[in-house]
């Protein structure tokens, strides 16, 4: 590496104060363009005292030359990292590109109080500091039958903040079939040792009987947690009591019985051929104390943890102080609150909410986008065809279950699978496919049919630069 060469790196003033920058002088305050020039300037010194990469000159080290770089730096820091995404991988509620896809109504009320104050947490009738779980807990409460409701960020948050309230420093009996590990690899039993609560488990895998439970009680007990095995499905040589049983056995010995529901469904999901998941109202109407879900699972709405149950046990969890700490803020009572308003009519369900239209599409259905976006890819570097396929509803949501479908099968001939799915990922806006024996897959029920051209355009491009 020749030494002399570093004397030619411009110094941060004469990159900060250069003519190339005069926009970037106009937007952004001078600390952060000094930042982004020695954040550049830094790079250079290190590439050329470890020799990596081209050989630079005397001209790559010039103002000229270096100031587009520092311009590049600042837009690639100041870019969102979140951005749009189309999905189509057949996951309906896809936890890696934001779960569910919000229903109109909800984008519409986020937007209206979004732009303004709002009456969050103020009493209209008297002035007076209200408070927010009022803007919800009506609605939750008619259509779970549930007596009383709270809403905090999300299910993990709701679990924890129960059990804390409800069994701080006591045992809590658990089935051992029912100690389920979540996304992101957070399990059941670190959550409750979060909340303060001590595990008592109970039974074996496959099969827990009541008088596991009953032969657990202790003067330590400080309540029964049942937990629906929501990302998985024990199958064949499986027993555990229900939800009543437990109910019975609590009252008996004074326990309060807890419900951990996970995705919280209030609808029954076998109109839509899918195996049924356990019912918020059954929950209730089984007389658990307190049950929790997830509001952007099959609630399909914003992220947030839904807690219901008797007035007397929400009331005390409300008095919790880590409750103020997960409570949820104004755009998240908004859009839960205009998707909640959807299930007021099911009969309407498939017409005002996203994800139950995609859980009702048919291959039938599907045929015609997908034959349609095929003719439209003609003449593109890859082979393209219209399959046979399956979706998945996502997010622990009814394991093992499957929605046929049809598929528009890619295979490009210049590149590979793995090669065009990273492509189309990079894509403005995003493509979010599956990959199969060598094959990219695109699923129609989760693409958005406003969003069919805007995916044959991704693969067209791509493919075409891919093969130039």
């Amino acid at each position: 590496m020749d030494r002399e060469l570093l004397r030619e790196l411009p110094s941060v003033d004469e990159l900060v104060e250069c003519a190339s920058l005069t926009g970037e002088r106009s937007r952004h305050d001078r600390e952060l363009i000094v930042a982004a020039a020695r954040d550049v300037i830094d790079g250079l010194r290190q590439r050329m005292l470890e020799d990596t990469g081209d050989p630079l000159s005397t001209e790559d080290l010039s103002v000229e030359r270096v100031a587009p770089l520092v311009a590049a730096r600042l837009a690639r820091w100041l870019a969102p990292s979140l951005r749009p995404a189309i999905n189509a991988s057949g996951i309906i509620l896809h936890t890696g590109l934001g779960r569910a896809l919000l229903p109109e109504a909800a984008c519409d009320e986020i937007d209206r109080i979004a732009r303004g104050y709002s009456t969050l947490a103020v009493n209209i009738e008297t002035g007076r500091r209200g408070h927010r779980d009022d803007h919800l807990e009506g609605l939750i409460c008619r259509l779970t039958g549930a007596e009383a409701a709270t809403v905090v960020n999300n299910n993990a948050a709701a679990t924890m903040l129960i059990l804390n309230t409800l069994a701080q420093g006591r045992e809590v009996i658990v089935s051992r079939g029912q100690l389920v590990e979540i996304g992101g690899s957070f399990r059941m039993p670190d959550v409750m040792a979060a909340s303060g609560a001590i595990m008592r488990e109970v039974g074996t895998t496959n099969k827990t009987h009541l008088r596991d439970y009953e032969g657990a009680i202790s003067d330590n007990t400080g309540a029964i947690l049942h937990v629906h095995q929501s990302n998985y499905r024990i199958v064949g040589f499986f027993a555990e009591p229900s939800l009543e049983e437990l109910v019975e056995l609590g009252r008996r010995h004074g326990l309060p019985v807890i419900d951990d529901l996970g995705s919280g469904a209030l609808v029954d999901l076998s109109r839509y051929g899918l195996k049924a998941e356990p019912m918020v109202q059954h929950s209730m109407a089984a007389g658990a104390d307190v049950a929790c879900f997830s509001g952007d699972k099959l609630i399909g709405g914003t992220q947030a943890g839904v807690i219901v149950g008797k007035a007397d046990v929400i009331a005390r969890i409300r008095r919790n102080q880590l409750a103020r700490a997960l409570r949820i803020d104004k755009l998240t009572i908004a859009g839960m609150h205009a998707t909640l308003k959807l299930f007021l009519n099911p009969a309407t369900l498939e017409q005002t909410h996203p994800t139950y239209r995609m859980l009702a599409l048919t291959s039938a259905e599907l045929e015609p986008r997908a034959q349609a976006m095929a003719q439209a890819l003609a003449g593109i570097p890859a082979q393209i065809e219209v399959i046979d396929g399956y979706s998945q509803v996502g997010s622990g949501s009814v394991p093992a279950e499957e929605l046929p479908t049809r598929l528009l099968a890619v295979r490009p001939e210049a590149i590979s699978a793995e090669e065009l799915a990273h492509l189309l990922r990079e894509h403005e806006p995003a493509v979010v496919a599956r990959i199969q024996h060598e094959t990219v897959l695109l699923d129609p029920r989760t693409i958005q049919p406003a969003e069919d051209q805007a995916v044959c355009r991704a693969l067209t491009e791509v493919l075409s630069e891919a093969s130039a």
